[in-house]
């Protein structure tokens, strides 16, 4: 699983760079997307960062792609809203 976080000053390019998002995953709030799915995506994604958007970057833009490993499993808490979205539960110790 990967998580993008955004961080666009121009409202053009960050309503765009959110819907190309939508394409690969789901958001899981304003400006972070939860991507599941393999590593080719995660080259278009960036790819498209590298091609498209990071050519226009002011000294104020970031884009920013983490992956969670399967060895981390757990380490992801969730309050709110965001809790009711995960499918399994993870008891903390």
């Amino acid at each position: 699983m990967y998580i993008v976080s955004y961080d666009i000053e121009s409202n053009r390019r960050r309503t765009k760079f959110s819907k190309f998002l939508k394409k690969f995953g789901r958001r899981i709030q304003y400006s972070i997307f939860e991507i599941r799915n393999s590593s080719r995506v995660l080259k278009n994604i960036m790819t498209e960062v590298e091609m498209v958007y990071e050519p226009h970057f002011t000294n104020s833009d970031s884009i920013l792609i983490m992956q969670l490993c399967e060895g981390c499993k757990g380490k992801v808490k969730r309050y709110g809203y965001a809790a009711n979205e995960e499918e399994e539960v993870v008891i903390f110790e």
